[in-house]
């Protein structure tokens, strides 16, 4: 049975068992070849907002109807292929995946169809990560993939729309950097001091380099004579390899200067493994890397820290990972004087802003302490 149409509208009929339906004939924006897509409803309003809305979908460019795939299907597919054919560093196209499989796309969220996908399942998404006691910082690099792989949907064709691009960025709280006492570093490098992490972890504690930039690190990175080295890299494992990348920021390219002591340990370290080449003849492997096996090859990044885990154990010491060092390091330097701009750049944040958020605890209780010499000074 027909019925007149309103002005502006296409063909819209009602069929014999009473429901609405229309169509529309566009071009498939994947194939780039004309597609007709049929839309039903229970009403004529009802078909005529399918219409609109699919009409409007066409003349952007995008599908007039979004994929029925499953979000872990478009995700499985986006992993191997847009994701892997991306200029990102190998360590973040591991982590991308990681998250993928692990919080995107087991069910429930990753059995919703693309074209299901509402802004609300995103919401829900970040509740859910949330119960499961995720850090701040997890909970928002989901989100920041789901996104990047929705953008990748939409460019494919298969989405109109984001809905992730709909929610709000996950916030991330600043919490304070757990840290040890100068006394503690030193009872913790005495219990590692036997093993062949040692001048790593010492060199860590001393410099606050991180864990992969240490392990990055070449004796052509190390100038004795001006007592500095370069930091240039990373070094991590990706899968069955180790590799070094690219700093993430300029500001992690930098160059740090060595106490004598620092000098001190590297020239011992250096004589150490020039005996550990002799004892391994033709089996050693020269990475010039400055921190290596009894092999020559670069050391594990897990290595090191099962090496940390087991002094600190030793040491009586609880709660301490490499990145301990680090932090301990700096608000070494902070309660000793150093001002935080100094210690922004030796740690090679982006911007001060981060070191200031970071170690704000510290900063406040140094300026007290100097503002309260200041006055004992002028005998206030």
């Amino acid at each position: 049975m027909g019925s007149k149409r309103a002005n502006g509208e296409g063909s819209i009929y009602q069929r014999s068992d009473g429901r609405w339906c229309s169509a529309i004939v566009a071009d498939d924006p994947v194939t780039g070849q004309r597609h007709r897509t049929v839309l039903y409803g229970k009403t004529r309003t009802e078909v005529r907002h399918k219409l609109k809305a699919a009409t409007e979908r066409a003349e952007a460019g995008g599908p007039v109807r979004d994929a029925k795939a499953t979000v872990a299907a478009w995700l499985a597919q986006w992993r191997a292929t847009a994701l892997e054919a991306s200029t990102r560093k190998p360590t973040t196209k591991e982590l991308y995946s990681s998250l993928c499989r692990k919080h995107l796309e087991p069910e429930p969220f990753g059995a919703k169809p693309l074209d299901r996908l509402r802004p609300v399942d995103v919401d829900a998404l970040i509740i859910a990560l949330r119960d499961k006691k995720l850090a701040d910082s997890t909970v928002r690099q989901v989100y920041t993939v789901l996104r990047l792989a929705l953008d990748d949907a939409m460019r494919d064709g298969l989405l109109a729309s984001n809905v992730a691009a709909k929610v709000k960025r996950p916030r991330v709280t600043q919490s304070e950097a757990r840290y040890l006492p100068t006394a503690d570093v030193k009872r913790l490098l005495q219990a590692a001091e036997k093993s062949r992490y040692y001048a790593v972890l010492t060199l860590i504690a001393g410099t606050g380099l991180r864990k992969g930039e240490a392990l990055a690190l070449t004796w052509a990175d190390i100038d004795f004579a001006a007592a500095t080295l370069r930091v240039r890299g990373t070094l991590s494992r990706v899968g069955k390899q180790k590799i070094v990348t690219e700093p993430k920021t300029e500001k992690s390219r930098r160059t740090l200067p060595l106490s004598p002591a620092m000098v001190a340990l590297l020239r011992r370290h250096r004589a150490s493994q020039r005996a550990d080449q002799l004892r391994a003849g033709s089996e050693w492997a020269a990475s010039g890397h400055v921190f290596t096996s009894q092999h020559g090859t670069p050391l594990e990044p897990r290595a090191v820290l099962r090496a940390l885990t087991t002094a600190a154990k030793a040491a009586g010491i609880k709660g301490a990972n490499v990145h301990t060092l680090r932090h301990s390091a700096a608000t070494g330097w902070i309660e000793n004087g150093v001002s935080l701009k100094a210690v922004s750049e030796a740690l090679g944040h982006s911007s001060i802003a981060i070191t200031g958020d970071v170690y704000a605890h510290v900063s406040e209780q140094a300026t007290l302490e100097a503002m309260t010499l200041l006055s004992d000074a002028i005998g206030v």
